[in-house]
C-alpha cells in the first residue's frame, strides 16, 4: 500500500483535496478530525491540567485553548507534546485498517506534516497550494480569524515555498475545483498506473 502525504499551509484548500481523494475511494486520515475527537475525547483532561480553564463539559475550548497557546512557541510545544502522540496512534490504526482492507493507496490528510517529521511516514507527498492573496483572502473570511492570528499561524509552518519545493506533487486550488480534481486524477494515475 501507497501512504500519500496531503499538507498545505492554512487557507490553501488541503480539506477540499482531501475530499477529492475521498470522493476516489482513496481512504483518507485527517489529522484536524483526529484532534476534533480527542479534544472531546481522552485528550481534554491532559489539556485541562496543562492550560487550566480551556476545557468546559468535558470538551477543549478551543478559542480558550488558542488564547492560551496561539503566538506563544513554548505553550505550542507543550500542547503539541500532549496531542501529536495521540494523533499518530490514531493515524497508525488508520493505516492497519487500510492495509487489512486491502487499499492501495490510503492519504495521511496532516497540515504540519513537514514541521513534525510526517514525511519520514509517507511514500510520496503532495502539497497543497494557492497564491499568497487567494489564501489570506480564504483564512481572514473564516469565523473569529484576525490578521494578527493568522500571521501567528503563517510563523508556525513552514513556508508555502518551502513546501512546494519537498513535495513529490503540487496541487494549485486557486485554478479551480475542476483542475484540482484533474491533479488529483493525475497523482493516483501516477501512484496506482491506472
Amino acid at each position: 500500500m501507497i501512504v500519500l502525504g496531503l499538507t498545505g499551509s492554512i487557507g490553501m484548500g488541503k480539506s477540499t483535496t482531501a475530499e477529492m481523494f475521498e470522493a476516489e475511494g482513496v481512504p483518507v486520515h485527517s489529522a484536524d478530525a483526529a484532534v476534533h475527537r480527542l479534544y472531546a475525547g481522552r485528550a481534554a483532561p491532559l489539556i485541562e491540567a496543562a492550560f487550566p480553564g480551556t476545557v468546559e463539559a468535558g470538551i477543549v475550548d478551543r478559542a480558550r485553548l488558542g488564547t492560551a497557546v496561539v503566538g506563544r512557541p513554548e505553550e505550542m510545544r507543550r500542547l503539541e507534546a500532549i496531542i501529536h502522540p495521540l494523533v499518530r496512534e490514531e493515524e497508525a490504526a488508520f493505516i492497519e485498517a487500510a492495509r487489512t482492507s486491502g487499499a492501495s493507496l490510503a492519504v495521511l490528510d496532516i497540515p504540519l506534516l513537514y514541521e513534525t517529521g510526517g514525511e519520514k511516514r509517507c511514500d510520496r507527498v503532495a502539497v497543497v497550494t494557492a497564491p499568497a492573496s487567494i489564501q489570506r483572502e480564504r483564512v481572514l473570511a473564516r469565523p473569529g480569524m484576525t490578521a494578527e492570528k493568522f500571521e501567528a499561524i503563517l510563523a508556525s509552518q513552514i513556508p508555502d515555498e518551502g513546501k512546494r519545493r519537498r513535495a513529490d506533487y503540487v496541487i494549485d486550488t486557486s485554478r479551480g475545483l475542476d483542475a484540482a480534481r484533474d491533479e488529483v486524477s493525475s497523482i493516483m494515475k501516477d501512484l496506482l498506473g491506472r
